[in-house]
């Protein structure tokens, strides 16, 4: 559930995410004429949603970018755990004998970046592109969980060496 759906365009990112460097647009869904009449050439699809979960093994990054070949794409790693994809989709070429009816397919250029976490294998990144979905994994490092029975044994010895104490202070006193 959103606390304020309406303000931010009812995005699945958290505002709060401190990973996320989504920007919030405050002109996001007005139709007002004034701000949809850019040309083509410089419409951008900067609107290139992306799915961001965490699963026990790795980071996974969905694109969807429909219309794009792989080498239309660009994954980087930037300032040190700054994962950036970015693109372009040329503007189809008019022909002069051509009569266009509706012109609603963007094109220019989109950027995306995600900080990543201390926990990221920033060596290992591997990107894929299938049906115009861009999947992009992060590997994370394994943090190594303390053995649950060497754990129970330091807490035991020290409920033992508490008991003890507490034993040496009482029978000082009788």
């Amino acid at each position: 559930m959103s606390l304020i759906p309406s303000f931010f365009g009812n995005r699945r990112s958290n505002v709060f995410d401190p990973f996320s460097l989504d920007v919030w647009d405050p002109f996001r869904g007005f139709t007002s004429s004034a701000l949809t009449t850019a040309s083509p050439e410089t419409s951008a699809f900067v609107n290139t949603r992306i799915d961001w979960k965490e699963t026990p093994e790795a980071h996974v990054f969905k694109a969807d970018v429909p219309g794009l070949k792989k080498e239309e794409v660009k994954v980087e790693v930037e300032d040190d755990r700054v994962l950036q994809i970015s693109g372009e989709r040329n503007v189809e070429k008019e022909d002069k004998n051509d009569t266009w009816h509706r012109v609603e397919r963007s094109s220019g250029k989109f950027m995306r970046r995600f900080r990543l976490p201390e926990n990221a294998k920033m060596d290992q990144i591997k990107a894929a592109m299938e049906n115009g979905v861009l999947t992009v994994t992060v590997p994370k490092m394994q943090v190594k969980k303390p053995d649950i029975p060497t754990l129970m044994r330091g807490k035991i010895e020290e409920v033992e060496t508490r008991l003890e104490a507490i034993m040496c202070l009482k029978g000082g006193k009788g």
